[in-house]
């Protein structure tokens, strides 16, 4: 079985020159694609590259990406501003002369804000292209493992879902096989209901009995229900083992095993009917439950 989930998390970690970067991609459930990206200042420019190769890999989910630079401190990058500490030195002496006390020391006059400069080369293109491209190919990376995350839910979710159908299936069996439903057994109530209508009202015709009749037969009759339930069992079963996202095939397909649910609940007659039909229903809503979790 193929599916995914829509639940998973990838991360990625490299370094670039003068830099080091990591991704942080997760997702979580949404009825559609929604993609959320977090990037530092001046990296706005990959963010539609980054967007497609998301698209290319996931149909639904929301996806939020995280990316940290974290810049490395370069050999001789700082320079002392001369003028600024000649400044500084002038106004301290100036103040111990006003109103006493020491000069600083060096440490904290270098401490003053513009005393030491970090020189900050630009970036050439050719950098820029280079950082660029590094980043985007560690995006890819990423979301990569965040599928392969989802990959392995998902078969977790196969293996839950599949276990779902066999028990609707199964208990589909057990109604079809119920020895209520037999030919004695449903003449055997209407037989009895008609026998409580008559105790009440001594004026039914015969024609009015045979309809009574044929209307309690029908309400009794879940075969339409019975067949359409193992027919989705079918489906189930060919969706799960399709390639691609699925999930929505599938939550239709709940919907549909509920509808039938319903129905066979509502025409019960039985003790035994209403007691597996509502056993039914349980299995269904836990089917539900996973296949929202299914891309």
């Amino acid at each position: 079985m193929t599916i995914a989930s829509m639940t998973g998390f990838g991360r990625s970690e490299g370094a670039g020159e003068g830099f080091v970067w990591a991704w942080e991609a997760r997702s979580v459930n949404g009825r559609g694609l929604d993609i959320r990206m977090r990037l530092p200042p001046g990296n706005d420019a990959i963010e539609p590259a980054l967007r497609e190769l998301a698209a290319k890999r996931f149909v639904r989910g929301n996806v939020n990406a995280t990316l940290t630079i974290d810049r490395l401190q370069a050999a001789g990058a700082l320079r002392l501003n001369e003028a600024v500490l000649a400044d500084l030195v002038k106004a301290a002496d100036r103040a111990a002369e006003l109103i006493g006390g020491a000069r600083p020391d060096t440490a904290a006059l270098l401490a003053f804000k513009g005393v030491l400069d970090q020189n900050d080369t630009s970036e050439t293109a050719d950098a820029r292209a280079a950082r660029e491209k590094q980043l985007i190919a560690g995006f890819d990376v990423a979301l990569e493992r965040l599928a392969e995350a989802r990959r392995a839910e998902g078969a977790r979710l196969a293996s839950v879902i599949s276990e779902q159908v066999n028990d609707i299936e199964r208990i589909t069996a057990t109604v079809r096989a119920s020895p209520s439903r037999s030919v004695d057994a449903i003449r055997a109530r209407i037989k009895d209901q008609i026998g409580r209508l008559l105790e009440t009202d001594t004026s039914f015709d015969a024609e009015r009995l045979h309809q009574e009749a044929m209307l309690i037969a029908t309400r009794a009759d879940v075969e339409e229900e019975l067949a359409r339930l193992t027919a989705h069992v079918a489906a189930a079963r060919e969706i799960l083992s399709e390639p691609g996202a699925v999930g929505r095939k599938l939550d239709f397909l709940a919907q549909e095993f509920n509808r039938e649910a319903n129905t066979l609940c509502s025409k019960a007659n039985a003790v035994d009917i209403t007691r597996l039909g509502l056993s039914l229903k349980t299995v269904i809503d836990q089917l539900r439950e996973q296949v929202q979790n299914v891309e």
